[in-house]
C-alpha cells in the first residue's frame, strides 16, 4: 500500500527494528497486550485518530501500572485499510509516540500490515517491577481499601454521547452540541492515567496487595479481586466516583449511571487494594483516588452495598454462577 510505503520511507521507526533494554537485577517482569479492532472498539466517524492512538496506548500501560510495572517496551503493529492515507497513518501514530513517551517507554517498535477489514491496532508493552515492591507487598486481609483511580462509568456514558450524536447528524445533516457533556466524552476518546503512580507508591513506601485495570466494569474488577485474594469485597454505592452530568445525562437517556459504573466498559481506571495500615498516608498523598469500598470475609462474596445498607451480590458478564 503506497501510504504504508510513504509513512516507512518517513518514519524514524524499522518494522524490523531489534530493542532491549538493562533490568535491574532480581526485578520482574510483565507484559500486556490489547487489540483494537474499528466497528468493534473504535468507530471513526467520531473517533479522532490522534486521540485514538493515544487511548491505545493508555489501554496497555494501564495493566503495568496495575501490577506496579515501570513501562520500558511497547510494540505496536498498525492494519491499515486503503481507505486511510499518509497523513491519516501519521497523524494516528502520532497519538501513539505522545502517549509512549508520556508514560515513559524506553523503546518503541513499530510495525504496519495491510487490512482488508477496516483499521487495527495491537500492541504490547513489557515493564518492570523493582525487586523491592515485590518483597514488600504483603497478603492482602479483611479491612483492607478498595481504591479506584478516578470516576468510573463516565466513558459508557460519553459513548452513548457519541453514538447519539452521530445519530443525529446522518438524520438531520447538523452537527450536534455535545458541550454539556465534554468531561464525558473526553473520558472515551482520551482517557488519562497519572504515569508517576508507580514511583509515587514506592516514594511512600505503599504496596497494594492487588492492582487491577478496570476496563469491562467495575463489578468485573472486582470478581477478579475476590477470585484471587480468597475474601469478600464489599463496594459503597454513594462512594463511587462520578462525572459531575453523570446523573443528568442518565435521567436524559434513561441510564442508571450506578449500572453504567458496575457494568460499562473502557473506564481505563486503577483499581488498588491499599493495606488499611496506610490509609491516612494513602488519603494524603493520593487525592486523586477514591476509597469505595473494602476487603471482608470470604462468606461476605463480593457485594454492591446502597446508601440504605442493602447488600447486592455483584454480578458480572462473562463470569459463571460456579465462578461466582
Amino acid at each position: 500500500m503506497e501510504a504504508i510505503e510513504q509513512f516507512y520511507r518517513l518514519s524514524a521507526y524499522s518494522p524490523v527494528s531489534g530493542l532491549s533494554y538493562t533490568c535491574a537485577k532480581g526485578g520482574h517482569i510483565t507484559t500486556a497486550a490489547r487489540m483494537y479492532l474499528e466497528g468493534i472498539d473504535f468507530n471513526l466517524v467520531y473517533f479522532p485518530l490522534k486521540h485514538l492512538g493515544y487511548k491505545c496506548v493508555v489501554g496497555v500501560v494501564g495493566e503495568l501500572y496495575a501490577a506496579l510495572a515501570h513501562p520500558k517496551l511497547l510494540n505496536v503493529v498498525l492494519g491499515v485499510s486503503a481507505k486511510l492515507d499518509f497523513p491519516q497513518i501519521k497523524e494516528l501514530w502520532m497519538g501513539i509516540t505522545v502517549a509512549a513517551k508520556e508514560h515513559g517507554f524506553e523503546a518503541v517498535n513499530l510495525d504496519l500490515q495491510p487490512s482488508n477489514n477496516g483499521l487495527y491496532v495491537s500492541l504490547s508493552a513489557t515493564g518492570e517491577t523493582s525487586l523491592l515492591t515485590g518483597k514488600r507487598r504483603m497478603a492482602a486481609k479483611s479491612k483492607d481499601l478498595i481504591c479506584v483511580s478516578g470516576a468510573l462509568g463516565a466513558a459508557y456514558l460519553g459513548l452513548q454521547v457519541l453514538e447519539k450524536g452521530a445519530k443525529e447528524f446522518e438524520a438531520s445533516g447538523k452537527e450536534p452540541d455535545m458541550s454539556q457533556y465534554k468531561m464525558l466524552v473526553g473520558s472515551y476518546l482520551r482517557p488519562e492515567l497519572d504515569a508517576s503512580v508507580v514511583e509515587r507508591l514506592e516514594d511512600q513506601e505503599i504496596y497494594p496487595s492487588y492492582g487491577y485495570f478496570v476496563t469491562r466494569g467495575l463489578s468485573d474488577a472486582l470478581k477478579r479481586l475476590q477470585r484471587d485474594s480468597g475474601l469478600g469485597a464489599k463496594v459503597y454505592a454513594d462512594k463511587i466516583p462520578f462525572e459531575g452530568n453523570s446523573f443528568a445525562l442518565g435521567k436524559e437517556l434513561n441510564l442508571d449511571p450506578v449500572s453504567a459504573a458496575m457494568n460499562g466498559g473502557d473506564d481505563n481506571r486503577l483499581l488498588f487494594v491499599v493495606p488499611i495500615l496506610s490509609l491516612e498516608k494513602f488519603r494524603r498523598e493520593f487525592q486523586t483516588f477514591d476509597i469505595i469500598g473494602h476487603l471482608a470475609q470470604p462468606d461476605a462474596g463480593a457485594v454492591l452495598v446502597t446508601p440504605e445498607g442493602v447488600e447486592f451480590p455483584i454480578k458480572a458478564q462473562g463470569w459463571s454462577e460456579k465462578e461466582e
